[in-house]
């Protein structure tokens, strides 16, 4: 019987604590810049090696944004949302950024950047990117573990 008790005091209080993690996660980021990790669905749509799934987001006002840095020059515009949506008329695509990556070992490139707008912090969301073969694809990303660098 003590055993049972002490089981179910154990799994009380578990539960609690797995309650109050969930409660903390879904507080609104303040406002500031922070390192987030940044994982999308395909191997061939990721941040550039050199930054190690890392982007900046900037949470301003409770809009959050995440600059990426990709590993190159191929996906020409990003849209937050799916393809379909991106092709209609209207549809404000995402414009990169062309900057100058220095690798670890001292060699440097240059990638596209993008700033993509993020509604919500470790859950996926469609972004839609089309490459220089002018085809849409539907894509899933998400933005985690956010480490605040810089409060405002």
């Amino acid at each position: 019987m003590k055993r049972m008790i002490a089981l179910a005091l154990a799994m009380l209080l578990a539960l609690c604590g797995m309650a109050a993690l969930a409660e903390s996660a879904a507080e609104p980021l303040t406002d500031g810049v922070y390192n987030a990790e940044f994982t999308t669905d395909h191997s061939m749509f990721h941040v550039n090696e050199a930054y190690d799934n890392i982007g900046t987001l900037t949470v301003k006002d409770g809009q959050m944004t995440i600059h990426v840095v990709l590993a190159g020059k191929g996906i020409v515009n990003l849209f937050p949302g799916l393809a379909e949506d991106a092709q209609k008329e209207g549809a404000v695509l995402l414009q990169p950024t062309e900057e100058t990556v220095e690798y670890p070992d001292g060699t440097t490139g240059t990638a596209y950047a993008f700033d993509i707008p993020v509604p919500v912090i470790g859950e996926e969301f469609d972004c839609a990117l089309i490459g220089k073969k002018a085809k849409w694809y539907d894509h899933k990303v998400m933005v985690s573990n956010p480490v605040l660098v810089e409060a405002e």
